[in-house]
């Protein structure tokens, strides 16, 4: 974690923590982003004005995120030596954890202006710890990489649009939308009309510009690189250059040395024969 981000607590265990704790956390922390990527369809099927059983499923949702942190955070917590400082060090999972209980408690079908403003706070909670945790596995040279994942996230957006939006008649018009909202071209032959669907282009709208800033800076780190290549070459290729003419030096320095050293000890001879 850089010095810009520590003021959010996401930290996870010391590395002179318990063994236990530390080998736990490795496996627990990948359960805990799976858990709190489950907020996405629990919201927008919550916000979806549908039948009672998407309400139902989404409660349970919350459900399950609320009882598998507290769960897996508590596993970790308990193998740990220093409990309250790991707690203190990691208030995001807390966080998290206290959005899907009170979710699940409070969750009603018509939002009043407080809940919306929590669900919004909630989202954007579990959007930031997805994105800090995930930010240290993805490098701006994996272009591939980069790539695939834009694919993935361009074909869930379209279905979500295709899903949420009554104006999108077919899953192509919903990939259109969402290409539109992450480039944010906005052509405006569709655009969000129910509740759900201006929050869902919210969050198409960020991963766009994420993605979009990624793969461009992944495009420029490609040129740097091989700039980088280059001097690197010649700075190997000068530093070699400099190494041979200062063991050139050090070799005639050493004749130079031994050739007084002659000298010096002639002298010395013949000084006794001359007297």
């Amino acid at each position: 974690m850089t010095d810009s981000f520590r003021y959010i607590a996401l930290h996870g265990v010391e590395s002179h923590d318990d063994p236990r704790a530390i080998r736990a956390w490795r496996w627990i922390q990948w359960v805990l982003l799976a858990l709190s990527l489950l907020a996405i369809p629990a919201f927008f099927l919550d916000l979806a004005a549908g039948p009672p059983i998407l309400f139902r499923v989404s409660q349970l949702l919350y459900l399950v995120i609320f009882a598998g942190f507290f769960a897996s955070f508590s596993l970790v917590v308990l193998l740990s030596r220093r409990r309250k400082h790991l707690i203190l060090r990691n208030q995001f999972e807390a966080l998290i954890l206290i959005g899907a209980a009170v979710s699940f408690v409070w969750g009603t079908s018509t939002w009043s202006s407080l809940e919306w403003v929590l669900r919004d706070a909630f989202m954007c909670a579990v959007g930031i710890r997805t994105a800090l945790f995930l930010r240290r596995y993805f490098s701006p040279n994996r272009l591939l990489l980069l790539f695939a994942l834009g694919a993935a996230l361009l074909a869930l957006s379209g279905a979500g649009f295709y899903w949420l939006e009554p104006r999108v008649h077919s899953y192509g018009e919903g990939l259109w939308l969402a290409f539109e909202s992450s480039a944010t071209v906005g052509y405006g032959d569709i655009a969000p009309t129910t509740p759900a669907s201006p929050i869902f282009a919210i969050f198409v709208v960020l991963l766009g510009y994420g993605m979009l800033s990624l793969v461009f800076a992944s495009i420029a780190a490609m040129f740097i690189g091989e700039e980088e290549k280059l001097l690197r070459r010649e700075m190997h290729a000068d530093i070699k250059r400099l190494h041979d003419e200062v063991a050139l030096l050090h070799k005639e320095l050493r004749e130079l040395r031994e050739a007084v050293d002659r000298d010096t000890s002639a002298v010395s001879q013949e000084s006794p024969t001359r007297l």
